[in-house]
């Protein structure tokens, strides 16, 4: 994962931003709840400083998406989910009914894993990929 360590201030640093309280807690927020939206992130981060506006929180994670300190996924039929791990260019398996998000490692090769036939003059660095299917828990029920 990170190579700077795990506190949050780190990586604030490493990246040229302020250490603030609202930032501190939105990563540790996501850091300990991947893949969760704003909502929840801004849930958890009123749970740790109290009131803090929901803008504060999106101003936040843009900040540090912009940054490189948090990734933001999308997954067709889902608000936007963000996580801590951006140093590698894995994917994602989505339950089709229940949500949950689960990383999964490149199959092959190094970032990114997949290139086009013909990228057509672009220069890829990223390659998304989204596995869909039914989590092992809906699986069962």
């Amino acid at each position: 994962m990170r190579t700077i360590g795990t506190d949050p201030r780190e990586w604030l640093r490493a990246a040229g931003l302020r250490v603030t309280a609202p930032r501190i807690a939105v990563l540790e927020a996501v850091a300990a709840q991947p893949h969760s939206d704003a909502d929840r992130v801004a849930a958890t981060v009123r749970e740790v400083l109290g009131s803090v506006s929901t803008q504060a929180v999106y101003d936040v994670l843009r900040a540090c998406v912009s940054a490189g300190i948090l990734r933001r996924i999308e997954p067709a039929g889902s608000a936007a989910l963000y996580e801590t791990r951006t140093d590698d260019n894995h994917h994602h398996l989505v339950c089709r009914k229940c949500g949950t998000v689960a990383d999964v490692d490149c199959a092959v090769g190094a970032a990114p894993c997949l290139a086009p036939e013909d990228a057509r003059g672009f220069a890829v660095d990223e390659a998304e990929v989204v596995f869909w299917g039914l989590c092992p828990t809906c699986r069962s029920s």
